[in-house]
């Protein structure tokens, strides 16, 4: 017999995935986004290994949805269900969830701040690579194209770090809190 009873501790992990992807479509610097913030967590907090990548991934893919074709529309030819470089996004998103899963699976400052450095390291190659492979007529096709890309990428990293730190520590700080104001919330396994 299943058990339907409702976890509270689950439905509050993806409520904070939920609000941290709405702060997408507040102003704000290129690449200060709550992506690895959400992709850490998710693979920190979440039982089930597969909701770890599930929810956040549909989190990301409904929030992309909008920014496509609500905010960016007028750079779109119809709707948009999936980009390119979106596509490169969900890559470096799911090896950021799969690194979390191995480095996260104790909790504490050390750990987390790592993660954290190690997913914007992750997100910054990954899509540079991407941009690399998918604009041939920006950069050249050899290693001194992929040079120039990762070096024209080098001014967004600093946003996408500084952007994981903030998200990385509103998520996890912000679970702490609510643990402490609601202890049952640490007994059970989202």
């Amino acid at each position: 017999m299943a058990n339907n009873k409702f976890n509270p501790r689950f439905g509050i992990i993806v409520l904070m995935i939920v609000a941290a992807a709405a702060t997408r479509f507040m102003p704000h610097p290129p690449n200060f986004t709550p992506i690895g913030g959400m992709a850490l967590f998710g693979a920190a907090h979440f039982a089930k290994k597969y909701w770890a990548y599930l929810i956040p991934f549909i989190t990301l893919w409904v929030s992309d949805l909008v920014m496509n074709n609500v905010v960016y529309a007028e750079y779109q030819t119809g709707f948009t269900w999936f980009t390119t470089f979106g596509m490169v996004n969900f890559l470096a998103f799911g090896l950021i969830v799969l690194m979390g899963s191995n480095v996260l699976k104790k909790v504490n400052l050390k750990s987390v701040v790592g993660a954290s450095l190690a997913g914007s390291m992750i997100f910054f190659l990954v899509s540079n690579f991407g941009v690399w492979l998918t604009s041939p007529v920006a950069y050249a096709s050899g290693f001194s194209g992929l040079v120039a890309t990762m070096s024209a990428g080098v001014p967004f990293f600093w946003s996408t770090l500084a952007g994981d730190l903030v998200y990385v520590g509103i998520l996890f700080g912000g679970f702490e809190l609510v643990k402490n104001m609601y202890p049952t919330l640490a007994l059970n396994r989202a």
